[in-house]
């Protein structure tokens, strides 16, 4: 049983210009010569986009007015950054992140607060774990402040687009892909690293209502050695045939099982947690340890911490199986399962589908323990809370 990190704080938060073991324990760190946020070249939009209506729009559709780039190459390094008027990539045929996937990305949120300041949430650990994933993907290291403060930058230039909502926000989409113009497998000597903006309202079209899961060890997303701890556009792509097969089963997403033991990982969009009184009789919030094969997120590592802190019931990162689950439903010890990540923030679980059972998850609208953990995150999202868990823009 893994032990879980202390609430964050502002003197124990992950320093940006640290040594980088938080995100690598290969030694790498921000070390290598990097862009510059100071160097940023800004050009601007003559004429602005129309802004959609949020009611109905589907997530990631529409786009904000400019991007940021930042190209690299093995000969000249990083580039000035620059913030320009949004538009299409021009890229080689052969560019690597086409034919390899040596590509990865980020995935955070701006916020309008009552107070109609803009705020991000915890982009550090995003930063950490971009890097990460870009170590892994053998995409060039970079200075997480730098590429921070030029996110933070874009958002400030592009403000207008965060929506004038506290059920809406502006997703926020880095992205780093090898543009290596040649078809060998190899190392990227060219890479191109980009940022784009899209006001969003709920992910599910669903909005807050519980969520269905097909459980099947049919398909597997990721394994002990690979890359399901990075947050690879490879993960998702290979996962849309399962998708698809759960929405034929009548269910919204996949749960993911491992081994076995049929072991719960996590669902297409989220981390899993599991709220019940476990084999002892302890109430417990559980959720699978980060062993290589689930993606570290950042809703998830922000449950535990403000969990922890309540000091109300047990909280620990676990193995938890399908036995585990149907036999807690059938003793009546599971209290809620719910699912975390940037885009659905906290979202419940109503129902799994498992070897053609469905099996029935107790869920409360009110004063459950997702809608309370929703409104703690929402609340220093939005700075309805004061935290230091937010940067203003």
């Amino acid at each position: 049983m893994a032990s879980v990190p202390a609430p964050a704080s502002a003197t124990s938060a992950p320093s940006l210009k640290g040594t980088g073991a938080e995100v690598s324990s290969n030694g790498l760190s921000d070390s290598t010569p990097s862009f510059k946020a100071s160097e940023l070249d800004i050009e601007l939009v003559q004429t602005h986009k129309t802004k959609p209506d949020l009611a109905g729009l589907a997530f990631g559709t529409a786009f904000t007015d400019h991007m940021l780039t930042v190209e690299w190459s093995q000969q000249g390094g990083w580039q000035r950054p620059r913030i320009q008027p949004f538009g299409n990539l021009s890229i080689h045929p052969a560019c690597s992140a086409l034919h390899y996937a040596i590509q990865l990305f980020e995935g955070m949120k701006a916020y309008r607060g009552p107070d109609n300041r803009v705020r991000l949430f915890r982009p550090e650990l995003n930063m950490n774990r971009m890097l990460k994933s870009a170590l892994r993907a053998c995409l060039p290291s970079f200075d997480r402040a730098e590429l921070q403060e030029c996110i933070r930058k874009l958002v400030e230039v592009d403000q207008e687009w965060v929506p004038h909502s506290d059920a809406a926000s502006l997703y926020i989409r880095p992205t780093f892909l090898g543009t290596e113009p040649s078809l060998g497998v190899k190392r990227p000597s060219q890479a191109l690293l980009y940022v784009i903006l899209s006001p969003v309202g709920s992910y599910f079209t669903t909005g807050a209502k519980p969520v269905s899961l097909w459980a099947d060890s049919k398909y597997i997303r990721s394994w002990k050695g690979g890359t399901g701890d990075c947050k690879m556009g490879g993960n998702y792509g290979a996962s849309i045939y399962a998708q698809y097969e759960a929405v034929d089963y009548g269910c919204q997403q996949v749960l993911w099982l491992y081994g076995d033991d049929h072991q719960i990982t996590e669902v297409g969009t989220m981390n899993l947690f599991l709220y019940w009184k476990n084999e002892k009789g302890e109430e417990e919030l559980a959720t699978p340890p980060l062993d290589g094969i689930i993606l570290p997120g950042i809703t998830r590592q922000s449950i535990l911490e403000l969990a922890v802190k309540w000091k109300e019931f047990k909280v620990c990162e676990r193995y938890l199986t399908m036995a585990d689950l149907r036999c807690g439903l059938k003793e009546n010890r599971v209290k809620e399962m719910f699912g975390s990540g940037t885009a659905c923030v906290v979202s419940p679980v109503g129902r799994v589908l498992y070897q053609g059972e469905n099996l029935q998850i107790p869920c409360q609208q009110e004063n459950s323990l997702a809608s309370r953990l929703l409104k703690e995150l929402t609340d220093i999202q939005y700075g309805r809370t004061p935290s230091d868990w937010s940067l203003l823009v």
